[in-house]
């Protein structure tokens, strides 16, 4: 690879969100993607960072974020330059913050290739991952297309969105032929077994200059919202710019502005680890369990009669069990819940009681 096709590679980092199905250890304050939630010696964010790293000029990765978390973002990844952390002035959907990075960076250089990934997901092949990537970039360079990243499933799982492509295509990159939003368990059973059907993995390969084109095309109102920026991006001007417009762009997100419209859609169906960790059990299922199903965070755990928990502290605080099973235990300064694991997605509306009652800055 020359130094020259490398460096018009970029990277968005999307680590606006607030990870609140991780409540109480993800907060507003401190959400999931900057901490360390599978105690592995770094947080998510920075293993992300780390991985894009890998392939794309370190300076050349983009932070789309809230307001509130540039100062965490700068102690995490002490070397990263202020223009390269992109505060939102308001939370939208990935439409908006995904315009805004590839104007950017298409205004830095016009020959931009960019992987949008999000700043929370775990993948343990990382050498897989990146080749995966490398063939996205290849293909993208060469052709208009618009390519995701698909996981080949291993579970009904009906928390994802699914990706139907081509069976009879044998290329390793392949036409989209639908997506599909979070379906029901007969669907997605229906889906597992088609084997033609991946699931959507939010990460994005494209050419800037495309991808501006297409908001041109599929969301025209947004583009000339932005389109009124192009003198002030990568400026001090482009803060007040977007305080002022960024609030006034539609809230819709990528899959349903861009990618479920466009027939220039591709996939790389890929067989590696992958996860989002989007749930305490998605994180369970990553780290190792005592002999009777117990996984501990930053604990010491004492159990008797208490077997398939999920328990999290923030001090490795001793904790003892005695005849509670599957149930989530989760201890932060101001919070202690206590939740079965069957109960689990309850737990954003939860969330939101607490501050209902006890105020915003404990949610």
């Amino acid at each position: 690879m020359t130094g020259t096709k490398r460096d018009n590679y970029y990277g968005i980092i999307m680590a606006g969100g607030v990870g609140s199905r991780f409540w109480p250890s993800s907060k507003a304050s401190s959400p999931k993607q900057f901490l360390d939630i599978l105690g592995v010696g770094e947080t998510l964010f920075q293993t992300t960072f780390n991985r894009l790293a890998r392939l794309i000029p370190a300076e050349n990765i983009y932070i789309l974020t809230n307001e509130k978390y540039v100062d965490m973002i700068k102690d995490q990844v002490p070397n990263i330059q202020d223009e390269q952390i992109v505060p939102e002035p308001e939370m939208r959907n990935t439409a908006p913050s995904i315009l805004l990075g590839a104007l950017k960076i298409h205004k830095k250089n016009p020959d931009a290739l960019t992987v949008i990934a999000p700043s929370d997901h775990w993948i343990k092949e990382e050498e897989a991952f990146l080749a995966s990537v490398q063939t996205a970039l290849d293909s993208a360079e060469k052709n208009d297309r618009l390519l995701t990243l698909g996981i080949e499933p291993t579970t009904p799982n009906t928390g994802y969105g699914y990706i139907k492509y081509d069976k009879n295509d044998e290329a390793e990159v392949k036409k989209v032929q639908r997506f599909t939003e979070k379906p029901n368990l007969k669907k997605a059973e229906e889906f597992l077994k088609a084997g033609n059907y991946v699931w959507n993995a939010g990460i994005f390969i494209w050419r800037a200059e495309f991808i501006i084109r297409l908001f041109e095309k599929y969301l025209p109102e947004m583009y000339r919202l932005f389109e009124h920026g192009n003198s002030y991006w990568n400026t001090e001007e482009e803060k007040e710019f977007l305080a002022k417009n960024y609030p006034r762009a539609a809230n819709i997100s990528i899959d349903y502005g861009i990618m479920e419209k466009s027939d220039s859609v591709f996939v790389i169906p890929v067989k590696y680890h992958w996860s989002d960790l989007g749930t305490w059990s998605s994180v369970q299922s990553e780290l190792p369990q005592d002999e009777i199903g117990n996984t501990v965070v930053n604990g010491r755990l004492i159990a008797e009669n208490s077997e398939n928990n999920i328990i999290s502290t923030s001090n490795k605080k001793i904790v003892v069990l005695k005849d509670l099973s599957d149930y989530i235990i989760v201890e932060d300064e101001n919070v202690l819940m206590i939740v079965p694991k069957s109960e689990e997605q309850e737990i954003k509306r939860i969330r939101e009681q607490v501050m209902k009652d006890y105020g915003d800055d404990l949610g």
